[in-house]
Protein backbone atom coordinates (compact mmCIF):
# COMPACT_ATOMS: atom_id res chain seq x y z
CA UNK A 1 0.00 0.00 0.00
CA UNK A 2 1.45 3.21 -1.11
CA UNK A 3 1.81 6.42 1.18
CA UNK A 4 -0.30 9.08 0.49
CA UNK A 5 0.98 12.28 -0.17
CA UNK A 6 -0.31 15.30 1.54
CA UNK A 7 -2.25 17.55 -1.05
CA UNK A 8 -0.16 20.73 -1.36
CA UNK A 9 -2.81 23.28 -3.50
CA UNK A 10 -0.83 25.13 -6.48
CA UNK A 11 -1.46 28.96 -5.97
CA UNK A 12 -0.59 30.62 -9.74
CA UNK A 13 -1.08 34.12 -8.40
CA UNK A 14 1.37 33.64 -5.47
CA UNK A 15 4.06 31.69 -8.36
CA UNK A 16 3.93 34.64 -10.45
CA UNK A 17 4.43 36.89 -7.79
CA UNK A 18 7.01 35.32 -6.42
CA UNK A 19 8.80 35.22 -9.98
CA UNK A 20 8.63 38.98 -10.54
CA UNK A 21 10.16 39.75 -7.21
CA UNK A 22 13.01 37.73 -7.52
CA UNK A 23 13.74 38.80 -11.55
CA UNK A 24 13.17 42.40 -10.55
CA UNK A 25 15.44 41.84 -7.73
CA UNK A 26 17.92 40.13 -9.77
CA UNK A 27 18.10 42.80 -12.20
CA UNK A 28 18.32 45.61 -9.73
CA UNK A 29 21.18 43.77 -8.59
CA UNK A 30 22.88 43.27 -11.86
CA UNK A 31 22.13 47.40 -12.66
CA UNK A 32 24.26 47.88 -9.10
CA UNK A 33 26.91 45.53 -10.00
CA UNK A 34 27.33 47.71 -13.74
CA UNK A 35 27.10 51.00 -12.13
CA UNK A 36 29.94 50.07 -9.64
CA UNK A 37 32.07 48.48 -12.27
CA UNK A 38 31.61 51.24 -14.20
CA UNK A 39 31.93 53.56 -11.50
CA UNK A 40 35.20 51.84 -10.81
CA UNK A 41 36.60 52.14 -14.31
CA UNK A 42 39.79 53.91 -14.44
CA UNK A 43 40.28 57.03 -16.21
CA UNK A 44 43.99 57.07 -17.71
CA UNK A 45 45.48 60.50 -18.29
CA UNK A 46 48.91 61.05 -20.27
CA UNK A 47 50.73 64.12 -21.43
CA UNK A 48 53.72 65.29 -23.71
CA UNK A 49 56.99 65.31 -22.05
CA UNK A 50 57.97 68.38 -23.25
CA UNK A 51 60.20 68.05 -19.80
CA UNK A 52 62.12 65.15 -18.39
CA UNK A 53 60.06 61.89 -17.17
CA UNK A 54 60.93 62.55 -13.45
CA UNK A 55 59.58 66.01 -13.30
CA UNK A 56 56.54 65.55 -15.27
CA UNK A 57 55.58 62.13 -13.17
CA UNK A 58 56.10 64.55 -9.93
CA UNK A 59 53.66 67.43 -11.58
CA UNK A 60 51.20 64.45 -12.82
CA UNK A 61 50.72 62.23 -10.70
CA UNK A 62 49.21 64.75 -8.12
CA UNK A 63 46.58 65.84 -10.47
CA UNK A 64 45.15 62.30 -11.00
CA UNK A 65 44.59 62.28 -7.36
CA UNK A 66 43.14 65.32 -7.37
CA UNK A 67 40.56 64.34 -10.49
CA UNK A 68 40.18 61.29 -8.59
CA UNK A 69 39.19 63.42 -5.95
CA UNK A 70 36.99 65.80 -7.72
CA UNK A 71 35.59 62.98 -10.25
CA UNK A 72 34.67 59.96 -7.59
CA UNK A 73 36.57 57.80 -10.18
CA UNK A 74 39.95 56.04 -10.19
CA UNK A 75 42.24 58.42 -12.02
CA UNK A 76 45.91 57.34 -12.85
CA UNK A 77 48.74 59.26 -14.75
CA UNK A 78 50.52 56.93 -17.52
CA UNK A 79 53.96 58.83 -19.02
CA UNK A 80 54.90 58.24 -22.77
CA UNK A 81 58.45 58.53 -23.96
CA UNK A 82 57.23 60.44 -27.03
CA UNK A 83 54.94 63.44 -28.51
CA UNK A 84 53.64 60.65 -31.31
CA UNK A 85 53.21 57.75 -28.25
CA UNK A 86 51.27 60.43 -26.35
CA UNK A 87 48.92 61.06 -29.45
CA UNK A 88 49.48 56.90 -30.06
CA UNK A 89 47.93 56.13 -26.96
CA UNK A 90 44.98 58.52 -27.04
CA UNK A 91 43.63 57.48 -30.45
CA UNK A 92 44.02 53.43 -29.18
CA UNK A 93 41.65 54.42 -26.20
CA UNK A 94 44.62 53.46 -23.58
CA UNK A 95 44.23 56.83 -22.37
CA UNK A 96 41.10 58.86 -22.17
CA UNK A 97 42.83 62.02 -21.35
CA UNK A 98 45.77 63.78 -22.50
CA UNK A 99 47.96 67.23 -21.64
CA UNK A 100 48.66 67.98 -25.62
CA UNK A 101 50.50 70.72 -27.26
CA UNK A 102 48.54 72.29 -29.44
CA UNK A 103 50.00 70.42 -32.58
CA UNK A 104 49.46 67.19 -30.33
CA UNK A 105 46.39 67.87 -29.65
CA UNK A 106 45.19 68.67 -33.28
CA UNK A 107 46.98 65.65 -34.48
CA UNK A 108 44.94 63.19 -31.62
CA UNK A 109 41.50 65.06 -32.46
CA UNK A 110 41.95 64.37 -36.44
CA UNK A 111 42.41 60.78 -35.32
CA UNK A 112 39.63 60.14 -32.49
CA UNK A 113 35.98 61.38 -33.47
CA UNK A 114 34.34 63.27 -31.24
CA UNK A 115 37.38 64.04 -29.09
CA UNK A 116 37.43 67.87 -27.95
CA UNK A 117 39.89 70.45 -26.30
CA UNK A 118 38.25 71.05 -23.13
CA UNK A 119 40.41 73.31 -21.11
CA UNK A 120 43.71 75.47 -21.90
CA UNK A 121 45.96 77.69 -19.27
CA UNK A 122 45.04 81.20 -18.91
CA UNK A 123 48.36 81.39 -20.65
CA UNK A 124 47.80 79.14 -24.05
CA UNK A 125 45.67 81.81 -25.20
CA UNK A 126 48.58 83.90 -26.13
CA UNK A 127 51.90 81.31 -25.92
CA UNK A 128 55.11 82.36 -27.14
CA UNK A 129 58.35 80.32 -27.97
CA UNK A 130 61.83 82.27 -27.43
CA UNK A 131 64.76 82.03 -29.51
CA UNK A 132 67.97 81.39 -27.31
CA UNK A 133 71.46 81.50 -27.89
CA UNK A 134 75.29 80.98 -26.10
CA UNK A 135 76.29 83.96 -24.76
CA UNK A 136 79.61 83.36 -26.74
CA UNK A 137 77.92 83.76 -29.86
CA UNK A 138 77.21 87.40 -29.71
CA UNK A 139 73.62 87.32 -30.10
CA UNK A 140 71.80 90.08 -28.16
CA UNK A 141 68.43 90.34 -27.47
CA UNK A 142 65.82 92.11 -29.85
CA UNK A 143 62.31 92.90 -30.94
CA UNK A 144 63.22 91.64 -34.81
CA UNK A 145 64.32 88.70 -35.88
CA UNK A 146 68.32 87.46 -35.02
CA UNK A 147 69.31 87.48 -38.83
CA UNK A 148 72.85 87.53 -37.41
CA UNK A 149 72.48 83.88 -36.49
CA UNK A 150 72.66 82.64 -40.17
CA UNK A 151 75.13 80.25 -40.43
CA UNK A 152 75.29 79.06 -37.19
CA UNK A 153 73.90 75.64 -35.41
CA UNK A 154 70.39 75.63 -34.33
CA UNK A 155 68.31 73.13 -32.36
CA UNK A 156 64.54 72.78 -31.77
CA UNK A 157 62.86 70.67 -29.15
CA UNK A 158 60.50 67.56 -30.44
CA UNK A 159 59.80 67.12 -33.80
CA UNK A 160 56.20 67.49 -33.02
CA UNK A 161 56.54 69.89 -30.61
CA UNK A 162 54.26 73.20 -31.11
CA UNK A 163 56.75 75.79 -29.30
CA UNK A 164 59.83 73.68 -29.93
CA UNK A 165 59.45 73.01 -33.43
CA UNK A 166 56.01 73.61 -35.47
CA UNK A 167 55.80 77.69 -34.49
CA UNK A 168 59.70 78.53 -34.63
CA UNK A 169 59.86 77.05 -38.15
CA UNK A 170 56.82 78.82 -39.39
CA UNK A 171 58.85 82.05 -37.74
CA UNK A 172 61.86 81.24 -39.55
CA UNK A 173 60.72 80.88 -42.72
CA UNK A 174 58.27 83.90 -42.58
CA UNK A 175 61.25 86.17 -41.19
CA UNK A 176 64.15 84.77 -43.46
CA UNK A 177 62.19 83.84 -46.81
CA UNK A 178 64.54 79.94 -46.02
CA UNK A 179 63.59 76.81 -44.37
CA UNK A 180 65.64 76.15 -41.47
CA UNK A 181 68.40 73.97 -43.24
CA UNK A 182 68.68 76.79 -45.46
CA UNK A 183 69.16 79.58 -43.00
CA UNK A 184 71.61 77.63 -40.02
CA UNK A 185 74.96 75.53 -41.12
CA UNK A 186 73.46 72.39 -38.99
CA UNK A 187 69.71 72.05 -37.77
CA UNK A 188 68.78 69.06 -34.77
CA UNK A 189 66.11 67.91 -32.69
CA UNK A 190 67.03 67.52 -29.03
CA UNK A 191 63.72 65.74 -28.12
CA UNK A 192 62.48 68.44 -25.11
CA UNK A 193 62.60 71.90 -23.90
CA UNK A 194 64.48 71.20 -20.65
CA UNK A 195 67.42 69.58 -23.00
CA UNK A 196 67.01 72.51 -25.80
CA UNK A 197 68.09 74.66 -22.76
CA UNK A 198 70.85 72.39 -21.68
CA UNK A 199 72.37 71.53 -24.66
CA UNK A 200 72.24 75.61 -25.69
CA UNK A 201 73.99 76.24 -22.70
CA UNK A 202 76.80 73.52 -23.13
CA UNK A 203 77.69 75.04 -26.27
CA UNK A 204 77.15 71.81 -28.31
CA UNK A 205 74.11 73.79 -30.69
CA UNK A 206 74.69 77.80 -30.38
CA UNK A 207 71.08 78.61 -30.65
CA UNK A 208 67.51 77.21 -30.31
CA UNK A 209 63.96 77.68 -29.59
CA UNK A 210 61.78 76.78 -27.01
CA UNK A 211 58.93 77.02 -24.98
CA UNK A 212 58.74 80.67 -22.57
CA UNK A 213 57.55 78.68 -19.63
CA UNK A 214 60.51 76.47 -19.33
CA UNK A 215 63.13 79.29 -19.51
CA UNK A 216 61.02 81.65 -17.33
CA UNK A 217 60.79 78.76 -15.03
CA UNK A 218 64.68 77.68 -14.81
CA UNK A 219 65.31 81.40 -14.27
CA UNK A 220 63.02 81.34 -11.24
CA UNK A 221 64.62 77.74 -9.88
CA UNK A 222 67.98 79.73 -10.41
CA UNK A 223 68.96 77.17 -12.69
CA UNK A 224 72.79 77.72 -13.86
CA UNK A 225 71.99 77.35 -17.51
CA UNK A 226 70.67 80.68 -18.02
CA UNK A 227 73.66 82.33 -16.74
CA UNK A 228 74.81 80.99 -20.42
CA UNK A 229 71.90 80.23 -22.56
CA UNK A 230 70.33 83.70 -23.28
CA UNK A 231 66.56 84.66 -24.78
CA UNK A 232 67.45 86.60 -28.12
CA UNK A 233 63.82 86.85 -29.55
CA UNK A 234 60.17 85.94 -28.87
CA UNK A 235 58.14 84.57 -31.78
CA UNK A 236 53.96 86.43 -31.38
CA UNK A 237 51.80 84.89 -29.63
CA UNK A 238 49.92 81.64 -30.84
CA UNK A 239 47.11 79.12 -29.13
CA UNK A 240 49.40 76.27 -27.54
CA UNK A 241 48.70 73.44 -24.65
CA UNK A 242 45.58 71.85 -23.96
CA UNK A 243 43.40 69.17 -22.25
CA UNK A 244 41.85 67.12 -24.62
CA UNK A 245 39.10 64.33 -23.48
CA UNK A 246 37.80 60.95 -26.64
CA UNK A 247 34.22 61.35 -27.44
CA UNK A 248 33.11 58.42 -26.16
CA UNK A 249 33.86 59.03 -22.60
CA UNK A 250 30.36 59.70 -21.65
CA UNK A 251 29.01 56.24 -22.66
CA UNK A 252 31.68 55.11 -20.31
CA UNK A 253 31.46 57.19 -17.03
CA UNK A 254 27.94 58.45 -17.75
CA UNK A 255 25.95 61.38 -19.52
CA UNK A 256 27.95 64.55 -18.87
CA UNK A 257 31.15 63.24 -17.84
CA UNK A 258 33.26 65.18 -20.37
CA UNK A 259 31.38 68.15 -18.68
CA UNK A 260 32.53 67.16 -15.15
CA UNK A 261 36.32 66.38 -16.32
CA UNK A 262 36.25 69.99 -17.84
CA UNK A 263 34.55 71.55 -14.52
CA UNK A 264 37.77 69.98 -12.35
CA UNK A 265 40.06 71.33 -14.59
CA UNK A 266 38.69 74.38 -14.75
CA UNK A 267 37.96 74.33 -10.79
CA UNK A 268 41.75 73.46 -10.13
CA UNK A 269 42.92 76.72 -8.07
CA UNK A 270 45.31 74.63 -5.52
CA UNK A 271 48.86 77.23 -6.15
CA UNK A 272 51.04 74.00 -5.93
CA UNK A 273 49.49 72.05 -9.07
CA UNK A 274 48.90 75.05 -11.07
CA UNK A 275 52.76 75.89 -10.34
CA UNK A 276 53.70 72.39 -11.55
CA UNK A 277 52.54 73.92 -15.00
CA UNK A 278 53.29 76.11 -14.28
CA UNK A 279 49.79 78.11 -15.14
CA UNK A 280 48.13 80.88 -13.47
CA UNK A 281 44.31 78.96 -13.84
CA UNK A 282 42.78 76.82 -16.30
CA UNK A 283 40.00 78.00 -18.96
CA UNK A 284 37.70 76.54 -20.70
CA UNK A 285 38.75 75.29 -24.33
CA UNK A 286 37.01 74.50 -27.85
CA UNK A 287 38.50 72.77 -30.72
CA UNK A 288 37.91 76.19 -32.99
CA UNK A 289 40.29 77.71 -30.98
CA UNK A 290 43.29 75.65 -32.20
CA UNK A 291 42.12 76.25 -35.62
CA UNK A 292 45.60 78.39 -36.29
CA UNK A 293 48.14 75.55 -35.42
CA UNK A 294 45.91 73.10 -38.02
CA UNK A 295 46.65 76.01 -40.84
CA UNK A 296 50.50 76.25 -40.22
CA UNK A 297 50.48 72.58 -39.69
CA UNK A 298 49.13 71.93 -42.82
CA UNK A 299 51.18 74.57 -44.54
CA UNK A 300 54.61 73.00 -43.25
CA UNK A 301 53.35 69.44 -44.11
CA UNK A 302 53.46 68.15 -40.54
CA UNK A 303 49.79 66.43 -40.76
CA UNK A 304 48.93 63.33 -42.73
Amino acid sequence: MGVRLPHVPFHRNRFFQMATRLIAALFAASVAMSAAAKAQDVLYFSAIPDEDETRLTERFSAVAEYLSQELDVPVQFVPVKSYPAAVTAFRNDQVQLAWFGGLSGVQARLLVPGARAIAQGDEDTQFVSYFIAHSDTGLERSEDFPQAARGMTFTFGAKTSTSGRLMPEYAIRENTGDAPEEFFSRVGFSGDHSQTLRLVASGAWQVGALNFAVYDQAVADGAPEVSTAKVIWKTPPYPDYNWTIRGDVDARWGEGFADRVQAALVGMNDPDLLAAFPRRAFIPAANADYAPIEDVARQLELLE
